[in-house]
């Protein structure tokens, strides 16, 4: 379990990034895997779910997850649709009490956030598609939007290290065309490969905002007995892999 030093210090709200460990998950999703997405045994990511709440201090169905599709897509959470069971979304936003925000990961970047002036939360889930389309700049446009007056904090998860990043020169072209500024972000490998800094690609783009940034600097890659990986599962040819969780809640 890993805290951002700044949502540490704020009472209103209750966050952690999770780590595989604990949880009643078996075989390749050993731990704690909160992926309802994975081919994992249901029951047990139920299981998972409910320590996940229980930690955070809320009850399992205030626990609001995303079925996540790398989309810049952001669901602001009232009232009206809080009850709902489907969030398609990337980053979700929501003021109301006693709910908490959950994004899955395994290599992608989570982010949590809070306005301490609005008394707002948010979280993204920010992989390189998403954070290339824009989920970043939509997710807090709708929290300006929602209040133009804000003091939004963030912290940047654990996610993929540069050095375990390696990507084609296709990708790196991608990231070039969109803007040339974007070099600062790859380390030349060889001629066809480069190591691309996804955290510091996210975190530009939130202090460009005016969001004041923390970070929990872990390399889910590579870094085995902690954190689920998608690029490791890949290499070592297994079938699927889980995702680990990280939450923000807001306090009665």
């Amino acid at each position: 379990m890993f805290y951002s030093k700044n949502l540490k210090k704020i009472k209103q709200v209750k966050h952690c990034f999770f780590s595989r460990k604990g949880g009643f998950s078996k075989g390749i999703y050993k731990g704690l895997n909160c992926g309802k997405g994975s081919k994992d045994n249901k029951a047990n990511i139920k299981k998972n779910l409910k320590f996940v709440s229980k930690k955070i201090n809320v009850k399992l169905d205030n626990l609001k997850l995303m079925h996540q599709t790398h989309s810049n897509k952001v669901i602001v959470i009232n009232k009206n649709n809080k009850n709902s069971k489907n969030f398609n979304s990337d980053a979700l936003i929501t003021n109301v009490k006693g709910c908490a925000l959950g994004v899955v990961t395994a290599d992608c970047v989570p982010i949590i956030l809070y306005d301490s002036k609005n008394k707002l939360i948010g979280c993204i889930h920010a992989g390189w598609k998403g954070a290339f389309s824009g989920i970043i700049e939509n997710t807090i446009k709708k929290l300006k939007k929602l209040n133009a007056k804000n003091r939004i904090l963030a912290s940047i998860g654990p996610c993929i290290g540069q050095k375990s990043y390696e990507v084609d020169i296709n990708f790196y072209k991608k990231f070039i065309i969109q803007s040339k500024k974007n070099k600062i972000y790859f380390l030349k490998q060889n001629k066809l490969k480069r190591l691309f800094n996804l955290r510091k690609y996210v975190n530009d783009k939130l202090l460009k905002l005016n969001v004041k940034v923390d970070h929990v600097k872990r390399d889910t890659f590579k870094e085995k007995d902690k954190f689920f990986s998608y690029r490791r599962s890949q290499k070592l040819r297994e079938k699927d892999y889980g995702r680990c969780i990280s939450v923000i809640s807001l306090s009665k």
